[in-house]
């Protein structure tokens, strides 16, 4: 037998297509889809992620650095790649060699994308990115008539498209979406009767494009929902998503303890009568949150197991219920479903005070993939 960690993800590439279906059927017909694949596909595997939303129909990726592009292109995507904000100066040629979509924001960096790309023979396309409210990157709304007029005058650069995000769109009714949406239209509208076309616009991201169909635009960017996961409660029951990771481990070791025996580091835990402890190989280095010790279940056999004592860096323990046996190699799965039980990312998101983004991301820092 081929040598194979006993901890794994997998993702299941066509819950990722069903995802990009059904998001792009809550938009009119015409309305471009970005498949937002930066962070290595939020842990999922940007290449194959990529792959797959492409054939289900998405139009072009969206990266957050020039790194993120080339691994993409290095594997042969030949997609429209975007990078979500304004990359460093140095990167201009790069961005040249491989076709890659800029964010632009400051007038610096346009002149010297402007001047490698005279200096090349050709021009590049841009994205303007506006910010309406959010107030981390981009020039602000009422600059930014005047801002991408002035852009029109420096050679080699073509803006395609103008961009907003919000950063307040899973809150339902909420003012300051709707007023970052007024600012928005309002420079786009003024670029207009300047003379300046602002090509495609955009602005939802996964909230917008589930909650609000007067945000799409021209284009919907959904980064989180494409991996089946919510980016808010607000938009449960809305849309059909499917969620593309599991996490399993296979059980290492399984051992009896006798009562008042602690496990792991600082022993935080003890056993109140004699019990059996399976240990798992995967820890805080494959995204297992240390807050979550002595907190988080996970599925053996089809039942929950309590996680105890202290997450190690590379192993954790859980407490065996006597309604169940386990044995050296049994499936344990930390997110996912087995049998009639489920764990969702949520759950493990909502123990350790965080957001699913930030879990299924910390999942793929060093676990190895499979795909399905």
């Amino acid at each position: 037998m081929p040598y194979e960690r006993w901890a794994c993800t997998v993702i299941d590439l066509e819950a990722v297509a069903h995802n990009v279906r059904v998001l792009k059927a809550l938009t009119r017909p015409g309305t471009l889809f970005m498949a937002v694949v930066k962070a290595d596909g939020y842990g999922h595997g940007a290449v194959r992620v990529a792959r797959a939303a492409l054939t289900a129909g998405a139009d072009r990726l969206g990266v957050a650095t020039v790194e993120e592009a080339l691994q993409l292109r290095e594997a042969g995507i030949g997609a429209p790649l975007q990078l979500m904000s304004e990359p460093p100066a140095s990167s201009v040629d790069l961005l040249l060699e491989h076709d890659l979509i800029p964010t632009v924001t400051t007038g610096a960096f346009a002149r010297a994308l402007g001047r490698s790309a005279v200096a090349h023979g050709r021009d590049i396309r841009f994205h303007l990115k506006v910010d309406s409210g959010m107030n981390r990157i981009g020039v602000r709304a009422d600059d930014a008539p005047a801002f991408a007029a002035e852009l029109t005058a420096v050679a080699g650069i073509r803006m395609e498209g103008v961009f907003t995000h919000f950063a307040t769109a899973d809150v339902p009714g909420d003012w300051d979406f709707e007023a970052q949406l007024a600012r928005f239209g309002e420079a786009i509208a003024r670029m207009r009767d300047e003379g300046v076309p602002p090509g495609i616009v955009h602005a939802s991201n996964s909230p917008a494009t589930i909650m609000h169909p007067e945000a799409h635009l021209d284009m919907v960017r959904c980064g989180i929902a494409l991996y089946g996961l919510h980016p808010a409660p607000s938009t449960y029951g809305l849309v059909d998503l499917r969620p593309a990771m599991t996490v399993s481990a296979r059980v290492t070791l399984v051992k009896r303890i006798g009562m008042g025996e602690g496990v792991s580091y600082g022993l935080t835990w003890r056993a109140a009568a004699p019990t059996t402890i399976a240990t798992l190989p995967l820890g805080y280095a494959d995204g297992v949150h240390r807050i979550l010790s002595n907190r988080m279940d996970v599925l053996i056999g089809g039942v929950r197991c309590a996680q105890v004592g202290r997450v190690c860096m590379d192993q954790f323990l859980v407490e065996i219920p006597r309604s169940i046996e386990v044995s050296e190699g049994d499936e344990a799965i930390l997110v996912g479903v087995q049998g009639d039980q489920r764990i969702e990312m949520d759950e493990l998101a909502d123990l350790a005070d965080t957001i699913n983004y930030e879990t299924a991301c910390a999942f793929g820092m060093r676990l190895p993939r499979k795909y399905r």
